[in-house]
């Protein structure tokens, strides 16, 4: 079974976030990325093949914040220059250091302590971070995928009026996710983030 098949199933694998890609931003690409958004299309939207469990690390998600699980709401729909500026502040203000090595168990979900977080902490900050700013919960999406190099990974999508955004840990710039060439597997579910989606779709 692929890894990604076995992820998406809910066979409990715990989460392993590589180090981010450090240098100089990639400023350019992301207004390449940003200026050739500007209407949704066909595939600008993950498309979902129906509910699945909780990443095992998220499965107390809710309870232990529940703006992370929020509905819909009213609020406005995140802007891409918002997006960027945050993103690239908390990757650079937030100390990567593993779960097996800060909780000395895998694949732990939790906002980023004073020693730093991993890549579903750095996504859940930002989520938190976002809402603050009044964007809506359900646009701000926590999603598991295997990066380029088939490493088990997590991000947030955003969803935007034109499509779906990747805020990730392992770069600053932001990408469409079917630009990102990671595999999605799983997402949680706009309509009802207490829920999950899975994907199994390569971006």
């Amino acid at each position: 079974m692929r890894q990604g098949d076995r992820f998406a199933t809910g066979e409990p694998r715990a989460e392993r976030c590589r180090p981010r890609v450090r240098g100089a931003i990639a400023v350019g690409v992301a207004l390449v990325w940003l200026a050739t958004a500007g209407a949704a299309t066909a595939g600008s939207f993950l498309p979902s093949q129906g509910p699945v469990a909780a990443p095992r690390g998220a499965v107390g998600l809710c309870a232990t914040y529940r703006w992370a699980c929020a509905g819909p709401t009213r609020t406005s729909a995140p802007e891409l220059a918002d997006l960027g500026a945050l993103s690239r502040r908390i990757n650079r203000s937030t100390h990567e250091i593993a779960d097996e090595v800060q909780y000395r168990k895998p694949d732990v979900w939790t906002l980023p302590t004073a020693r730093g977080g991993d890549c579903e902490d750095l996504a859940l900050l930002k989520k938190r971070e976002l809402v603050a700013l009044g964007y809506d919960p359900s646009r701000l999406l926590l999603t598991t995928v295997l990066d380029r190099s088939g490493q088990s990974h997590a991000v947030l999508v955003v969803r935007t009026d034109t499509g779906d955004f990747v805020l990730d840990n392992l770069r600053d710039a932001i990408r469409p996710w079917n630009r990102t060439g990671y595999t999605f597997l799983r997402m949680q579910d706009p309509d009802a983030p207490h829920r999950w989606l899975r994907l199994n779709v390569r971006g």
